[in-house]
């Protein structure tokens, strides 16, 4: 065994693996295969001469995450570093429509590539079997509109062999832009995420379809998580054209959301702090400041973490790519509840982890003490039932 099997070996004993694949990157003999549901490192091929596992603590979101400071950006305490903040979506009527929200993310991977600015865009979308989910090269704008929409399920974007090429950018979770951040620095390839609540189980998706009424055997021609609409329905078609649907309230906070798996439930960086830019949505909320899931177009939250992202947001703009109004990132902040939440209380949710005996990744810069000491009672209620929830799960398996 190697010294990087054995750190793979300790972040998976510890199930501090989001999934990310970017260990694929520094050693080809591994490959992400799914196990129980979720995407894990397996070792398929021989290990390389030499590996560093000192490189791999650094890149590994299940070891450490640091939190990002470019140079230019102020940081705000649930979104991370801000250079500019926009209300945003795409010109495109069509991209519009097909994005989860205002399709920005979308529209500036067609306009990266057919301008030139990119040769490709590595993302993710459906996969022959469409309950499935794959990494994709896009390059123009009919692969953008292909990969369109969020995909509710277990991909390893980072693991994608052209995701640190020549002329690349990316859009990734956030742990995966940590993970292609640390690896390549600041002058890699254009990083783009999106706020992220978490991978859910492979199973959830199946068991969603299945449940809906299609069964498990019949071929689908398409799945879709959101989209046609906002914030749009799940929508499983089958082959022979018999379709079933759910609400963004029943798919995503019913059947999927809660099989999230337990790194995304102690992650410091749902907003993807990492990237260039980041995209979410930009919810109406009601008089508790709570998102309001009624279908409207589509808009989205855009936020340049770097120079660079503003630049690229600027031109794209300029170019009639996108329409965006600057808002205030406290605006933004306040429609999304959960990452707020999770943020101030994750403190407590780490130390009851820790305290009922299981490892969790180091986490620097975010925040964390101050946080939890404004929030002290939440966070304490956090660590019990963390606590409780861990000792359970451990009594159960050993």
């Amino acid at each position: 065994m190697t010294g990087l099997d054995r750190e793979v070996a300790r972040v998976l004993a510890a199930d501090a693996c989001s999934g990310c694949g970017a260990c694929t990157l520094l050693d080809a003999g591994l490959s992400m295969e799914l196990d129980q549901g979720q995407l894990r490192p397996r070792r398929t091929g021989p290990p390389p001469a030499r590996v560093d596992a000192r490189r791999f603590r650094a890149v590994c979101p299940g070891v450490h995450v640091d939190a990002a400071r470019p140079v230019g950006s102020r940081r705000h305490a649930t979104l991370g570093p801000v250079v500019g903040s926009w209300r945003a979506w795409a010109t495109d009527p069509e991209i519009r429509r097909s994005g989860s929200s205002g399709g920005v993310l979308t529209a500036l991977a067609s306009w990266l590539t057919e301008s030139g600015e990119a040769v490709r865009v590595v993302g993710a979308a459906a996969a022959p079997d469409p309950r499935r989910t794959m990494s994709v090269t896009i390059t123009d704008r009919t692969s953008a509109l292909r990969a369109a929409g969020s995909r509710y399920a277990p991909v390893a974007t980072a693991a994608a062999p052209a995701v640190l090429a020549q002329g690349s950018a990316v859009v990734a979770k956030p742990c995966e832009a940590s993970a292609l951040r640390a690896l390549s620095g600041s002058q890699g390839p254009l990083l783009m995420s999106f706020f992220c609540a978490g991978t859910p189980n492979q199973a959830a998706t199946d068991g969603l379809v299945t449940d809906l009424g299609l069964p498990a055997t019949a071929p689908l021609a398409r799945l879709r998580y959101r989209g046609h609409g906002w914030p749009g329905r799940f929508v499983a078609t089958a082959q022979d054209g018999t379709e079933v649907d759910a609400s963004y309230h029943d798919s995503w906070g019913k059947a999927l959301g809660p099989t999230v798996q337990w790194r995304c439930k102690i992650c410091p960086d749902g907003v993807g702090e990492a990237s260039d830019i980041t995209a979410g949505d930009l919810w109406t909320s009601d008089e508790r400041g709570y998102p309001v899931f009624s279908e409207s177009p589509g808009v989205s939250a855009l936020v340049a973490r770097t120079e660079r992202g503003a630049d690229v947001i600027r031109r794209a703009v300029a170019a009639g790519v996108l329409v965006a109004e600057p808002v205030d990132p406290e605006t933004v902040a306040a429609v999304q509840p959960l990452h707020r939440r999770r943020r101030a209380t994750l403190l407590g949710r780490l130390a009851g982890a820790r305290l009922a005996g299981r490892r969790t990744p180091r986490y620097r810069g975010f925040g964390l003490t101050r946080l939890a000491l404004a929030e002290w009672r939440d966070t304490v209620r956090t660590a019990r039932g963390s606590f409780s929830r861990v000792r359970a799960v451990r009594r159960s398996t050993g």
